[in-house]
């Protein structure tokens, strides 16, 4: 992306911890959003991932995913050499995906309606974990059956750089900064925009170590 990359870290160098900073209309980046709900979050995400662990899901082209992933909601978005999916069932255990904690859906609510989207109730979580080098191409989310919701996506533990790009892969991209409570949101005419992540740095979070999570929150079916 050389070239037709804007740099967010030299456009806010100094800048706040808190308020909103919009990327292009009907998305914005909420610094610190979740931070006041950091313990409570940590928990559920805890007990969600216990009953749910994470795995790497190979792409339909047989490549293995270096983020590891796992769900909550009604149904979870899965890979594998069938293709990309909702599913209300894990396909590891069979079981159910863990219902989605109040503490999620409160969250994701309250962001999508300060970012300008009222009304947003997700039925699905995706949870991605990095560890140190893992990376997210970047793709769009178009898996839901309903383009009208936003996507909320809530950053915690060591940071990582969000590439916010435009209608095509081509496209030039934006360089965002996450750090841990961040959330984005983007839906109406940014919901298509192709997004993706850097590999992550090598750090140490002093709540969740050597890792990022990210919480993604869709309205799937």
């Amino acid at each position: 992306m050389q070239g037709r990359t804007r740099d967010l870290f030299r456009d806010h160098a100094g800048g706040s911890r808190t308020g909103c900073a919009w990327l292009t209309p009907g998305a914005a980046l909420l610094h610190g959003y979740a931070l006041d709900r950091e313990t409570t979050l940590i928990d559920a995400l805890a007990a969600v991932t216990a009953a749910a662990p994470y795995r790497q899901w190979q792409t339909p082209g047989g490549f293995t995913m270096s983020v590891a992933m796992t769900n909550c909601g009604s149904v979870g978005w899965v890979s594998d050499r069938r293709g990309y999916r909702y599913q209300a069932t894990d396909p590891a255990s069979g079981r159910l995906w863990p219902p989605m904690p109040p503490q999620f859906s409160e969250l994701a609510r309250d962001a999508a309606a300060a970012a300008g989207h009222a009304g947003f109730m997700p039925d699905a979580c995706l949870i991605n974990r990095y560890a140190p080098g893992a990376r997210m191409s970047l793709h769009q989310d178009k898996d839901e059956a309903d383009f009208s919701a936003p996507i909320v996506s809530v950053s915690l533990g060591l940071p990582a750089v969000f590439q916010f790009g435009g209608d095509t892969r081509a496209s030039r991209s934006l360089r965002v900064p996450l750090r841990h409570g961040d959330v984005v949101v983007f839906g109406g005419p940014a919901r298509l925009r192709y997004h993706g992540i850097s590999p992550v740095k090598p750090g140490y979070h002093p709540i969740l170590g050597a890792q990022r999570v990210n919480l993604t929150f869709r309205r799937a079916r």
